[in-house]
């Protein structure tokens, strides 16, 4: 009888194990954006961004240890997953000294809302759960970062009711990898419409999730315009050189490794710190050494680099 026991626990293991293998939502073109939120979703609720506040307080991990692909390399993180109220989200941002924004980003992937001025928010959502992104400046440096992040309130939302989705995110990642490997090859422009309504291509919408999801839409002197370049060699001296960009806040060029991911040891370029040339332009250096202007060292990787427009000019909308 022991053995018979034995036999039908084994039995009834393998059934529950196919059943919930069968149960696994097969990711598609039409659904990988919800997807992708939904394993980006899952990464930070690891980090118990679904119970409270989660804060970042150094810069983004390098590699695929970071939550999120391609992270910016200038601001400081805080996350909330948290349930809309009456359809609404709420949540404040404090007065500070340095630049701080909350994205509200929807399961779909949709940066529905970006705010950068201080106040209470009561936003429309049209996901049951919300995503909620504060960027935290580093102009003044991580002390006073850090003491910005403190006097942002949680007492707004509603914790612990969002349950991770049935995906395969092994799968969910291959796509990723497939998707990303597809732009590698020229510029890449995000336009990241703000709702579901808002998509005209799919496929697009699809690139830009698997490229830099939880990115925003522009918006002129308020949200940001991100641009990636094509794939460029880390065994070469390369620069660029473009007009100041004018941007409200601020304007940065960070390097990714193939993946999108940020890459040990190397460092961002802002116009926080950058030197212009007398002409009132600004040259970024790739591997050309500690002299060449605004140089980035990739560290001998392939890599691509993103241009972000903090709070956007309308020249830089317009292409000028």
């Amino acid at each position: 009888m022991k053995l018979a026991s034995f036999f039908l626990s084994i039995l009834l293991a393998a059934s529950a194990f196919v059943t919930q293998a069968q149960s696994t939502i097969k990711v598609t073109h039409e659904n990988f954006a919800h997807a992708e939120t939904a394993r980006n979703f899952r990464n930070w609720v690891k980090l118990g961004a679904n119970k409270q506040i989660t804060h970042m307080r150094q810069l983004p991990p390098r590699g695929k240890a970071a939550p999120t692909v391609q992270m910016n390399d200038d601001t400081l993180y805080s996350v909330v997953i948290a349930e809309a109220i009456d359809d609404h989200i709420r949540f404040t941002i404090p007065e500070v000294d340095v630049y701080m924004a909350v994205q509200v980003i929807t399961e779909g992937g949709h940066g529905q809302h970006y705010v950068v001025k201080s106040g209470d928010y009561k936003l429309p959502v049209e996901t049951k759960f919300a995503f909620l992104i504060y960027r935290t400046g580093m102009e003044k440096g991580l002390d006073a970062a850090r003491l910005a992040q403190n006097k942002i309130k949680d007492n707004m939302f509603k914790f612990g009711t969002y349950k991770i989705q049935n995906y395969d995110y092994s799968e969910v990642e291959e796509w990723v990898a497939k998707l990303t490997a597809e732009t590698r090859g020229k510029p890449f422009e995000y336009t990241f419409p703000r709702t579901s309504k808002d998509i005209t291509d799919l496929h697009q919408w699809n690139l830009e999730n698997a490229n830099g999801w939880g990115g925003s839409s522009p918006e002129v002197n308020v949200a940001n315009k991100y641009t990636n370049s094509t794939m460029l060699s880390g065994q070469k001296c390369l620069s660029t050189t473009f007009d100041d960009p004018e941007s409200k806040y601020f304007t940065s060029v960070t390097a990714y490794d193939k993946d999108r991911y940020l890459i040990e040891g190397v460092k961002n370029i802002n116009s926080h710190t950058w030197k212009k040339n007398g002409n009132g332009t600004i040259t970024v250096s790739f591997n050309c050494g500690e002299k060449a202007p605004n140089n980035i060292d990739t560290k001998g990787h392939d890599f691509s680099f993103t241009m972000r427009y903090y709070g956007v000019s309308q020249k830089v909308i317009d292409g000028k």
